[in-house]
């Protein structure tokens, strides 16, 4: 299906967030477009409350395009992760694709979504992971 000149391709993505260790503070998702913004400067981010074992957000008209995804779960709601002295996270974390990092977060290329003209809707499941 391709896009009408009055109509722009748009798709709805929801992200159900899975595996929350706990209900304190909140859980926050970020999309980013791009390898040099990713982890940075997300393009739209959504923040809930961590209110159960799962949430989902639902983020509307997105353009097409690639995008990589990450969730933090701020649970002392200081809008960062935390890390112990040696750089090791103590809040949760996940990425797209369920991926991770050997030695820190994986790259946007790894974690990338290709939302296709042809796409109405996407969704997709993220696995939170605590270290």
């Amino acid at each position: 299906m391709a896009c009408s000149a009055s109509a722009l391709c748009q798709t709805k993505l929801q992200v159900t967030v899975t595996n929350i260790k706990n209900a304190k503070g909140h859980i926050i998702v970020g999309i980013f477009d791009s390898d040099e913004k990713f982890l940075k400067e997300p393009v739209e981010g959504r923040t809930a409350d961590a209110n159960g074992d799962s949430i989902t957000v639902v983020f509307e008209n997105l353009k097409p395009g690639k995008y990589a995804i990450s969730v933090l779960h701020d649970s002392n709601k200081n809008q960062d992760l935390d890390k112990n002295k040696l750089g090791i996270p103590k809040e949760g974390f996940g990425f797209s694709n369920n991926v991770s990092g050997a030695m820190g977060p994986p790259s946007f290329e790894r974690a990338l979504i290709d939302l296709k003209p042809e796409m109405k809707d996407l969704d997709i499941d993220i696995k939170m992971k605590y270290m």
